[in-house]
């Protein structure tokens, strides 16, 4: 068993340094950087994480930044009794940030959302939710509760998006188009997020669980957040990856086919250059 100590100290850390990533503003960070690998849905995936650690070769790639999301929730299809050990993923990522403060982010996802407000999320007849507690109380025993608050901190201190200095905008989902109407965006410009942001049809509820992809909705959302270009996840892709409108590509970090965009963050790029940047795992 991994030392719930250090795990504890692990976690605070990234916690702390994901409210403190430099340029960020409230929830959006703003990337002083010369290129963004974005990773699409991991839920606990860690063979597709060493493969992008491989990819993304920090050490050796000092303008290059890194955006993870939905690292909670593990798909499990082949053991119904196994417990969820996405948390391990939550580990690594928080040493990970640690590491690379400036250059690692991960931005909220609507599995991490559900664990911040207690909202239960079910998958063929399984509770996520509690097979995550599960799998925590299994590695960590009586550290359990201590080490469930403290992701819950980190879930709390993660951005809602990020953005390019092109002009890109990286987040977890584009809000219903019959939503946008009602949409306080202030929840972007937000040091802490409001109650009802959190609730169905709240920004942050709306940028983790929408799935609208008309073209309408993309180019409206783009002008609300000043943006051209969207990547976003939350949508399995049967293929790794698509491009869901003339401004969205959508990534999936799951099986079979996990995938990442990288592409520069400073000159002038369009939908066709992000959907270039894409590779899947294998191919």
């Amino acid at each position: 068993m991994a030392d719930p100590n250090k795990i504890l100290a692990t976690v605070h850390k990234a916690a702390d340094l994901s409210r403190r990533t430099p340029g960020r503003a409230g929830s959006v960070v703003r990337l002083d950087a010369d290129e963004v690998m974005v990773v699409g849905d991991l839920h606990g995936n860690l063979r597709t994480f060493k493969w992008v650690l491989a990819e993304s070769a920090l050490d050796r790639n000092p303008g290059r930044h890194l955006v993870l999301q939905e690292l909670v929730h593990e798909i499990i299809k082949d053991d119904d009794d196994r417990p969820d050990l996405s948390h391990r993923l939550v580990d690594v990522v928080s040493a990970l940030k640690c590491q690379y403060p400036d250059r690692v982010h991960v931005i909220l996802g609507n599995h991490e959302l559900s664990e911040l407000t207690g909202r239960v999320i079910g998958k063929d007849g399984r509770t996520l939710n509690e097979r995550f507690r599960q799998g925590i109380r299994r590695s960590y025993g009586e550290a359990a509760d201590e080490i469930y608050d403290a992701y819950l901190r980190l879930f709390a201190d993660m951005p809602l998006a990020v953005r390019t200095p092109n002009r890109v905008f990286v987040c977890h989902t584009i809000p219903d188009g019959d939503w946008l109407d009602d949409l306080d965006l202030g929840v972007l410009d937000a040091e802490a997020w409001p109650p009802e942001a959190l609730k169905r049809r709240g920004a942050v509820y709306a940028l983790t669980w929408g799935r609208d992809t008309a073209d309408e909705t993309a180019d409206r959302f783009a002008e609300m957040v000043d943006a051209d270009l969207f990547v976003t996840g939350h949508q399995p892709c049967d293929d790794g990856y698509r491009q869901a409108n003339r401004r969205q590509l959508i990534i999936d970090g799951t099986e079979p086919y996990p995938t990442y965009c990288r592409f520069p963050a400073r000159s002038p790029i369009g939908i066709d250059d992000l959907v270039n940047g894409v590779k899947v795992l294998g191919r």
